[in-house]
């Protein structure tokens, strides 16, 4: 039961917030829709709730499991095998992540079917497997996480420049989207279980993996663009129709597709898992009924959190978005995006995995807390200049991704190897449901509203932004603690001497 406490206690200050905020917007310069609102709280009331029992699930199901499995590649001495398992592992795992379907349907109604829903699952969920693949072979053969991300970006940039703004923006926000709250878990605990095995492992091993894999994700898209060769994509934005709808219409209709759709997040990792232990793990019956009972815990804890954010934020960000940007002033609209920002990565299921492995595996030198502070600045600046960018015609995408990946991937050659992998992983886990849903929802909103704004180029390529900015701000972090390293054995070493000198 204490377990539990606690993780209720981390999700109601973390979704707490977010609720605040709605409501004090609600009661003073955004008035919401009754119906609207009580779908919002009974939602909030529903993300605490399924929030929870997800991560106590993960700790119990997922985690060992990904652990087990990282295991058990290590033991292989066969590089075919390995390859096979990953490939086929990370293409279903992503195409099973509830954030890229929410993503890939919002492209698929924006566009009006120009770009097609199951079209960019596969295109995406390819590109996963082949990265995270790499970045499997990667901590095994020991290569360096700056030299990975280096060659990763550096092909992106290639290919970017012969894109569409449209593809560009869709392509990272789709990297975003695929790491996710079933995805993130599971690959962390791979990496946690390969880098335990190695006879020369070391910290940084257990991260990177994410941030790696991620990067798949923008190749698959870009390189669809340029195969199909469309240069632009128009976009309307769909109508919301939760305000003619009573409260158990708008949960539910909902509830049944999004029970497939958490089942069929976990269904490859299952399947994976009753393989694993028939050909290798061989464990006793009350482990796997362990395990069995994490992952109904994960599936609950899932449904619930997804029913939550669907039935009752997603309406309620893009309504705040079109009634702040049609006020006069800009000010509101921009200090509320900064708000949104610093507290909705609070939410997000797979910032908890992340910020408490982080805090496992350096032992506490690296505090959760501060981490968490980090993450929260960094997507508060992330939605406020995807909402300058809306207001600002000739602020292109490109000007943010352009410096903003190229000075992270200058920093990866400055700062520790761990803080590197932490740092793109954290760019992963920042943009999960509720970003993909509320925040995403909040800035087509806005640009909706605003004339010279462009639905596709501007209301896309806010998760990109999101997945850039806490990589930086991480890097940043590493920096710092490298400093405080430095001035610490500094004033060690000049005691010592003064001891001696005293002695002598």
């Amino acid at each position: 039961m204490g377990a539990i406490k606690d993780k209720l206690r981390e999700v109601l200050a973390s979704v707490l917030p977010i609720t605040a905020i709605v409501l004090i917007l609600h009661f003073t310069i955004s008035p919401l829709d009754s119906s609207m609102l009580y779908a919002f709280l009974l939602g909030s009331v529903l993300v605490i709730i399924g929030l929870t029992v997800f991560l106590f699930g993960i700790d119990q199901g997922l985690e060992p499991i990904g652990h087990g499995i990282g295991n058990a590649l290590t033991h292989s001495k066969s590089y075919a095998v390995i390859i096979t398992i990953c490939l086929v592992l990370g293409f279903f795992i992503s195409y099973a992540e509830p954030d890229l379907h929410i993503l890939a349907g919002q492209v698929d109604s924006v566009t009006s079917g120009q770009f097609d829903q199951t079209l960019m699952v596969i295109v995406v969920s390819v590109g996963l497997g082949v990265m995270m693949t790499l970045g499997m072979l990667r901590i095994l053969k020991g290569v360096q996480l700056k030299y990975v991300f280096t060659a990763a970006y550096g092909l992106i940039l290639i290919l970017s420049y012969f894109s569409s703004s449209d593809f560009i923006a869709i392509a990272f926000d789709a990297s975003g989207a695929t790491t996710g709250a079933i995805t993130v878990p599971f690959m962390l605990a791979m990496a946690a279980g390969i880098s335990a095995m190695k006879s020369k492992s070391s910290e940084a091993d257990n991260f990177g993996l994410v941030g790696i894999s991620s990067t798949g994700a923008i190749l698959g898209v870009l390189v669809t663009g340029l195969i199909f060769g469309i240069d632009k994509l128009n976009g309307t934005l769909p109508e919301q129709t939760i305000t003619s709808s009573g409260l158990l219409d708008i949960y539910g209709s909902r509830f049944l597709p999004l029970a497939w759709e958490a089942l069929i997040s976990l269904l490859p990792i299952i399947i994976v898992y009753i393989l694993f232990q028939i050909f290798s793990f061989k464990q006793k019956i009350s482990r796997v009924f362990d395990i069995t009972r994490g992952l109904f815990l994960t599936f609950f804890g899932l449904v619930v959190f997804l029913l939550g954010v669907n039935g009752g934020f997603m309406a309620v960000g893009t309504q705040l978005g079109i009634q702040l940007a049609t006020m006069d002033s800009k000010v509101p609209v921009m200090i509320v995006s900064l708000f949104l920002g610093l507290t909705t990565v609070l939410a997000e299921p797979a910032v908890h995995v992340l910020t408490n492995q982080v805090e496992d595996v350096t032992g506490g030198y690296v505090k959760r807390s501060l981490v968490l502070v980090f993450l929260s600045i960094a997507v508060g600046l992330s939605i406020f200049m995807s909402a300058l960018r809306i207001y600002l015609p000739n602020l292109q995408l490109w000007v943010y991704l352009l410096p903003g990946f190229g000075i992270s991937a200058i920093l990866a050659y400055f700062v520790p190897e761990l803080f590197v992998g932490m740092a793109y992983d954290a760019g992963g886990v920042a943009s999960g449901p509720m970003t993909a849903t509320f925040s995403l929802a909040f800035v087509q909103g806005i640009a909706a509203q605003v004339p010279s704004a462009d639905l596709v180029a501007d209301g896309f390529g806010m998760i990109a932004i999101v997945a850039m900015m806490p990589i930086i701000a991480l890097e940043l972090l590493g920096a710092l603690y490298m400093i405080k390293t430095r001035k610490s054995s500094k004033t060690k070493s000049s005691k010592q001497e003064t001891i001696g000198g005293n002695h002598g």
